[in-house]
């Protein structure tokens, strides 16, 4: 007669979770009717979700940025939003 006595809990393996990317922070950095001086980032954004119009330039990460200064506009053109910079 053989009795098997487990005298220890087995240990698990350590839990799947504990893992999260950095914070990107996309989003509107400038609103519509904000001052902008040339170089300050409009937008960041994944894909063109937002175009650049007149003024305003395109990153490769298709980050939106001022090309001159003014004042940053928002408009929608065949379903395209467009950021623009203009004088006042």
């Amino acid at each position: 007669m053989h009795i098997d006595i487990q005298l220890f809990a087995k240990a698990s393996g350590a839990g799947r979770n504990g893992r999260d990317s950095r914070p990107k922070y996309l989003g509107i950095k400038k609103q519509d009717g904000e001052q902008v001086i040339a170089g300050n980032i409009i937008i960041r954004q994944r894909g063109t979700k937002f175009w650049p119009g007149q003024n305003v330039g395109m990153g490769r990460d298709y980050t939106l940025f001022a090309l001159k200064d003014g004042v940053v506009k928002f408009t929608t053109k065949n379903n395209r939003k467009y950021v623009t910079i203009v004088n006042e």
